[in-house]
């Protein structure tokens, strides 16, 4: 490249674009690239990642699909009312929140195939009029329920037309995604990296943390209940029991993984509208010590997700962008450390999980 060429530009192509988690993200990166905020959050943005070769932050480009009309500076208006966008924020970026705005396209509410090549087009066409290096597709939408109906689900439609597209695709959802059957010869024949899938933000975080402690501690847990409060979209959308089912599988699994054995006791989920886009999550926790003894260990998270979520998606989708760029295929089992039900052979120990990023991170930047 010479001296006179614009460095390669990378799109970030969202679904559910127009959602919290989007608009935080839009949001976000353009008061990061301004130096109005620090990148409090953002694992690419500390040491570790600095000679990674990965995407700068003003570099990338967002557009995306969504069924939702409601246009980003306004969403980001009403999400700075509630306090999960500083204040005055929307009106310093709103350029940047209005030009990702037209770039969002119409998105699908039915599954099926005959939808996937007009929502790949849409992705080709937004490489293709801003130039860009590549595509990364982030599946940012409410969670999918779980059904046994046949047939090609609406995750999996999007899924199939960014692998038709070209490009790189991470799941932030429990849906299933890149990861439906029906997508396997497509997915292996493409050569894309893929990463997902469920973000891991809040109480399964810390479960990540904490089961490992009592496996290393030889403490036995017996029972781990847990209820999540929520609101918003994510609350709307997990009022469903469908959907509750998808998303608390991945919380069961990192217990069973982390255990060897799947404790007593469920995990609620409960719509609390008023709470809008802030989550509390407790855990109740009953094991056993020495000579039987019982004792509890209580735990209350209490955030806000889409400030949670923005910094993992900005950094998933830069390094999905650099392991696409370095020519690497498949799941991306080393991103584990962001997912709930990562893809891929890897640890489930939060701090097995940072080590193994750090060493990919370092792969990365090998000829950078």
């Amino acid at each position: 490249m010479s001296a006179f060429d614009s460095p390669p530009r990378v799109g970030v192509w969202m679904i559910g674009a127009r959602g919290s988690v989007g608009t935080t993200v839009v949001a976000g990166c353009a008061a990061l690239t301004a130096g109005l905020r620090p990148a409090t959050g953002m694992l690419t943005e500390t040491p570790p990642f600095a000679r990674s070769g990965l995407p700068p932050l003003p570099l990338l480009v967002f557009g995306g699909h969504d069924t939702a009309e409601c246009p980003l500076p306004k969403r980001a208006e009403a999400l700075a009312g509630a306090g999960v966008l500083p204040h005055g924020l929307p009106d310093a970026v709103r350029a940047e929140l209005g030009a990702a705005d037209r770039e969002i396209r119409p998105g699908v509410r039915d599954g099926g195939w005959d939808r996937v090549d007009r929502l790949a087009d849409d992705i080709r066409d937004f490489a293709r009029r801003h130039r860009l290096a590549r595509v990364v597709v982030v599946n940012v939408a409410s969670t999918e329920p779980l059904t046994g109906d046949p047939g090609l689900p609406v995750s999996a439609v999007y899924a199939a037309a960014a692998v038709r597209a070209g490009c790189p695709y991470v799941n932030f959802t429990p849906s299933i995604g890149v990861q439906h059957p029906e997508l396997a010869a497509l997915v292996a024949e493409s050569g894309l990296p893929f990463a997902g899938r469920d973000g891991k933000t809040g109480q399964t975080l810390l479960r990540a943390v904490l089961a490992p402690m009592f496996a290393q501690r030889a403490l036995e847990v017996r029972a781990w209940s847990g209820t999540n409060l929520l609101g918003g979209g994510d609350g709307a959308a997990l009022a469903d029991p469908a959907a509750a089912a998808a998303k608390n599988a991945g919380k069961a699994r990192v217990l069973a993984d982390a255990l060897g054995t799947e404790p007593e006791g469920r995990t609620h989920i409960d719509d609390v509208p008023s709470l809008g886009d802030w989550k509390t999550a407790w855990d109740h926790i009953a094991f056993e010590g020495f000579l039987g003894t019982r004792m509890v260990l209580q735990t209350t998270w209490q955030g806000c997700d889409s400030a949670l979520a923005a910094p993992l998606v900005l950094d998933l989708a830069r390094l999905a962008a650099r392991a696409a760029e370095r020519g690497l295929s498949g799941p991306l089992a080393e991103l584990g450390f962001y997912f709930k039900d990562p893809v891929g052979e890897g640890p489930v120990a939060l701090g097995e999980q940072y080590g193994r990023l750090l060493e990919f991170a370092r792969r990365l930047g090998e000829d950078a």
